[in-house]
């Protein structure tokens, strides 16, 4: 009879864990107010780029067209008067590869530095920002390299990260037009 309930708890756990690994659609959510912006340039590179240990292997050019789609999903639905260039350098990763249960679980994280250009005229206004973000597979029992393959990962943390480069451009809201907080 424990067994059995052991067995339960441990697939409850399980599945409450893997709910956790998603990352939210930036086209399901509600636009965040941007004010004047306009998306013109999304410019990612990754000639520095560092794997940080212990981690799945990606190439570069994986790594900045996971990036490139994800500023570009979640910026270009804004249609402002003024247009910006969001250029990003991906300084590092670790796309966490399969774990133990309860034992090990690697996360997965990316770091980037940002900076925002104006288009018109082209000078940098913001930046340079160091951004941090992991795959949010905080669970207990199962890291994301159990569940997820590495593209998988990847596109999850291009999709935070992006979120996250939002967040650091609204923490300046007059630089789009828009009142301070």
């Amino acid at each position: 009879m424990t067994t059995d309930l052991s067995r339960r708890a441990f697939a409850g756990l399980a599945l409450g864990g893997l709910a956790g690994c998603a990352a939210s659609d930036p086209l399901t959510e509600a636009p965040r107010d941007m004010g004047d912006f306009r998306l013109g340039l999304t410019i990612v590179v990754a000639d520095k780029v560092k794997k940080i240990p212990p981690s799945r292997d990606a190439t570069k050019e994986a790594l900045i067209a996971a990036m490139t789609a994800e500023i570009d999903r979640r910026f270009r639905r804004y249609d402002g008067a003024r247009e910006y260039h969001i250029a990003v350098a991906i300084d590092g990763y670790a796309l966490a590869p399969p774990g133990i249960p309860i034992v090990l679980t690697p996360k997965s994280i990316m770091v980037v530095t940002a900076n925002l250009w104006t288009a018109d005229p082209q000078e940098k206004i913001r930046g340079p920002e160091q951004l941090t973000t992991f795959e949010g597979a905080d669970t207990l029992l199962l890291g994301s390299g159990l569940v997820k393959s590495a593209d998988e990962q990847l596109a999850t943390l291009a999709r935070n990260m992006s979120g996250k480069i939002q967040s650091w451009l609204l923490r300046e809201p007059e630089t789009f037009g828009l009142p301070p907080r």
